[in-house]
């Protein structure tokens, strides 16, 4: 996850090792882990972990992954999308059991974060509406839904992380590959779909590849949304 502007103050936490609770395969290209996390600090929706791995031989390598969960759940959840070539996402997508142990540092980031009090509209695609589904089930526990409105995109319905959660939370949910379950035909979110999700809103998160991110946040601002209220955040595999 990249973004190149400050951070600003949040919570950060250190190093522990957390126990992972529960494992969900919700299709071939991803895998949902729940972590008990000892004395774990409460994350701010947006945040995020890094898990590292160490090999027998004493190779490193650690990767970030947002939190899905929200901060009033006693566990971490995080989705990891399975990547191909991914030394990390494959070891956790394909051998990670209940009961094993993660190392984690987390939670960490301050750009990317949702207080719970703004009227927002989130904007992801693919794995990236994760950190989203954290700002919606934050919503929900404050009783405060009318603060969240969500525009999510992915190429198939099994690509698309928590789709349906998003979707019944009354989520605008494009597919670009095949006609969504919901009646909507396939191609990219458009401007004229967005219109109506922004009004009364005071904040943007936008979510997802470089591409996405890039082409989301220009049509957001062409279509009246402050710059200085705009967040981004980009996803992508990391070298």
């Amino acid at each position: 996850m990249v973004d190149e502007a400050v951070e600003v103050a949040a919570p950060v936490g250190g190093w522990h090792e957390a126990t992972v609770s529960d494992v969900t395969h919700p299709s071939r290209h991803g895998v949902q882990l729940r972590l008990d996390v000892p004395d774990r600090v409460t994350h701010l929706p947006g945040q995020h972990y890094v898990v590292r791995l160490v090999a027998p031989d004493g190779y490193v390598a650690q990767r970030s992954y947002s939190v899905a969960s929200a901060p009033s759940d006693p566990l971490v959840e995080l989705y990891v999308e399975r990547l191909r070539e991914g030394e990390v996402s494959t070891f956790l997508a394909d051998a990670v059991e209940p009961g094993d142990r993660l190392t984690v540092r987390g939670p960490i980031g301050g750009w990317f974060v949702w207080h719970g009090t703004e009227p927002m509209l989130g904007a992801g695609g693919g794995s990236g509406v994760v950190p989203l589904v954290s700002m919606l089930r934050h919503a929900v526990a404050l009783g405060s839904e009318d603060l969240v409105r969500f525009a999510v995109s992915g190429r198939t319905l099994l690509q698309l992380p928590y789709a349906a959660e998003l979707r019944s939370a009354g989520a605008l949910v494009a597919l670009t590959r095949e006609p969504s379950p919901w009646g909507r035909p396939p191609g990219r979110l458009t401007a004229a779909e967005l219109v109506p999700l922004l009004e009364g809103r005071d904040r943007y998160y936008v979510v997802g590849s470089q591409t996405f991110a890039e082409g989301m946040s220009e049509m957001l601002v062409g279509l009246g949304a402050p710059v200085d209220r705009v967040r981004v955040e980009r996803f992508g595999p990391s070298g």
